[in-house]
This record gives C-alpha cells, sequence and structure tokens, in this order.
C-alpha cells in the first residue's frame, strides 16, 4: 500500500523539497482529517463535484473523480493547491519508471480529478489536456512555467526541485536520476470553479 501511496503522489508531484512529511504529522491530525470523511472521501470532493455536475449535467452519470492533493508536504500542498485553483499551475510531473515498476497505466486526455489541500479540503477540479513522454533534459521553459506556476526562473526551479525529489526517490531503490530519465508531463486545465 506504501508503494502505491508514494506512487499515486510522484505522478501528482508539483515541486519543491520535502519539509514535512504527512506520516510526521502525529495521529492527533489524522484523526482529526479521518473523522471528516464519508468513506474516505472528504466531504468537500463530493460537494464540490455535486455543484460541477448541476452545471455540467452531461456528466451526472459519471463516478466521482479521485482526488488528492500535489506534493508531500503541507505547505507546498497547499500552496500548488492555490495556484491550480487561480489557473497558474496547469502541468504535473511524474518518474515514466514508476508506472513501468508499478504496471500503471500512464495518465490519460479527459481524465477528471479534484485537487485538495493536503488536508482534503477540494480546491478545483482538473481535466487532462495533454500527456507526453519526455526526457528530463528536454523538458521545455514553456511546460516548466506551466508546472511551476511562475514565469520566474521557470525551469531553473522545475530541474532543481524535481532533480532533488526523484533523486531522494530513487535513492530508495538504490538508482540516480539522470538527464535521459523520462517524464510523464502532464497538461491540464481547471474546469470548476469557473473563472468569474
Amino acid at each position: 500500500m506504501r508503494h502505491i501511496s508514494i506512487f499515486l503522489f510522484l505522478i501528482l508531484v508539483g515541486c519543491k523539497n520535502e519539509t514535512k512529511n504527512k506520516t510526521e504529522m502525529g495521529t492527533d491530525n489524522q484523526s482529526e482529517i479521518t473523522t471528516e470523511t464519508e468513506n474516505g472521501i472528504d466531504q468537500s470532493a463530493s460537494e464540490m463535484w455535486n455543484d460541477f455536475i448541476q452545471s455540467n449535467p452531461e456528466f451526472k452519470n459519471g463516478e466521482i473523480p479521485e482526488s488528492d492533493f500535489f506534493h508531500n508536504n503541507e505547505v507546498d500542498a497547499n500552496r500548488l493547491a492555490e495556484l491550480t485553483l487561480t489557473g497558474k499551475k496547469r502541468a504535473s510531473s511524474g518518474l515514466y519508471s514508476l508506472y513501468e515498476q508499478y504496471n500503471a497505466d500512464l495518465p490519460s486526455v479527459g481524465t477528471k480529478q479534484i485537487v485538495t489541500d493536503f488536508n482534503g479540503k477540494a480546491k478545483a477540479i482538473i481535466e487532462n489536456v495533454s500527456v507526453d513522454t519526455i526526457p528530463f533534459k528536454k523538458i521545455s521553459k514553456e511546460y516548466a512555467e506551466l508546472d511551476m506556476g511562475t514565469d520566474i526562473e521557470p525551469l531553473k526551479k522545475w530541474k532543481k526541485a524535481h532533480w532533488e525529489f526523484f533523486e531522494n526517490f530513487l535513492k530508495e531503490s538504490g538508482k540516480k536520476p539522470t538527464e535521459e530519465m523520462l517524464i510523464v508531463a502532464v497538461e491540464f486545465k481547471k474546469i470548476w470553479p469557473k473563472d468569474e
């Protein structure tokens, strides 16, 4: 189960260094989160999906999308959720080798997801519009800007943050990142809430 959680997290990774791992938060906070959920899904995610399908009835027979946050710590997860909500963050990056390792399907165009903050509160619904597999060294400045949610040195920040993150993860299996490692580059659009 731990590997599946790590895998899902890496699919959604946004950026920055690890500062506070969710497992280090303590049982009090985790118990608090559990009492606020229904069937493992925070009520805010269900409410957001219901609001979305009321305005988009063509999706009323579809299942509620998965909900999750970007990154692995509270500060970054909350920051990236806000960047997604404002439309500044429009991409996410994962490590292709993890899809192979866990025999998982790559993300697909049209898949929806409810983006939450670190505590599971729904912030936005996104939909994948593009999925590419690109060597680390070929990530473009334009893509990095979409993923990082900033136009200030986006490629430099993207490379530093993702190299360090992938290096830390790969270290567990005795591997090292390379400039040739494949990145699953997913571009998405925010579809809910609608901009005013």
